[in-house]
């Protein structure tokens, strides 16, 4: 293991997280080519097989699965040393990511302007995602999620909640009338593949027999679009449906499915001045509820 660098042990980590080449690479910010070659010169340097490469991906090795405990120990405590210096960085600039989904982000993006607007110094970079970005490995520097139980290793403030209804296009809606049920209308639902299960048991109980007119494999944005196109209903948040005069509710806000809003970081960075000043200024420019 002395002749093995840490650079070279993160593309091990990568493959062991991510199964493929491609998606290794896409973590790494490198091409695939790149993590094939690196990942074989480790392996000729270590004299043993790292990985397995089956139909559904690579799969690690004995020798693999601890090499990649190895890495994941030490990039623990490369992001933890990062955190700390991080934390007593007292300067309003420099980077600042935040990660978030295209739902919060429709709703905050008068605050991010506004931030961006107040402290021009720092570059604030925005990454948007239906996926649960990391903290902990240092993807984002803050999260803004819509979650009711925030995980504990992580520190920030409730900044709103969000309700929800079920919206359709102001077309259909006067087209099925005023009398028409939840299961008269047609339904937009997820992907079979995304485990949407808890929507199954609501259009059970509320909308028996209701017709699927398509499924969706992508974001609440094109969740939205399809909506307003008059494709079928579906659940929205009240902020954004009600505020699109394409669409109406066509039903009251559904109860159980309320989140709260979360502005969250690491607790090492907390003190960080920009990370401050942004969750400051988000938090004072925004109502409680949303």
């Amino acid at each position: 293991m002395h002749s093995v660098e840490w650079d070279d042990l993160r593309y091990v980590l990568a493959i062991a997280r991510d199964g493929t080449l491609s998606r290794a690479a896409a973590r790494l910010g490198v091409s695939h080519t790149t993590v094939a070659r690196r990942v074989r010169a480790i392996e000729q340097t270590l004299g043993v097989r790292l990985f397995d490469q089956t139909p559904d991906g690579f799969v690690a090795t004995a020798a693999g699965r601890d090499v990649a405990s190895v890495a994941e120990r030490m990039e623990s405590d490369v992001l933890s040393l990062e955190g700390r210096v991080l934390g007593r960085d007292e300067r309003l600039q420099g980077t600042l990511r935040l990660a978030t989904m295209d739902i919060l982000f429709r709703r905050y993006q008068g605050a991010l302007s506004s931030f961006m607007t107040r402290y021009p110094s720092v570059e604030l970079t925005v990454v948007v995602s239906d996926r649960e970005v990391s903290l902990a490995r240092r993807e984002a520097d803050v999260a803004i999620r819509m979650t009711s139980a925030p995980p504990e290793h992580l520190v920030g403030r409730r900044i709103g909640r969000v309700e929800f209804a079920v919206y359709g296009s102001k077309a259909l809606v006067e087209h099925m009338g005023p009398d028409a049920t939840y299961a008269e209308y047609p339904w937009i639902h997820w992907d079979e593949r995304l485990d949407m299960r808890w929507l199954d048991g609501w259009l059970a109980a509320h909308a028996p027999g209701a017709r699927i007119a398509m499924r969706v494999d992508a974001s609440s944005m094109v969740m939205r679009q399809a909506i307003a196109a008059g494709i079928g209903v579906h659940f929205l948040a009240t902020f954004d449906g009600d505020s699109d005069p394409a669409l109406r509710r066509i039903g009251p806000v559904a109860p159980g499915f309320e989140r709260d809003v979360w502005l969250l970081t690491l607790p090492d960075l907390r003190s960080t001045s920009r990370v401050r000043a942004f969750m400051d200024h988000v938090a004072r420019d925004q109502p409680e509820s949303t």
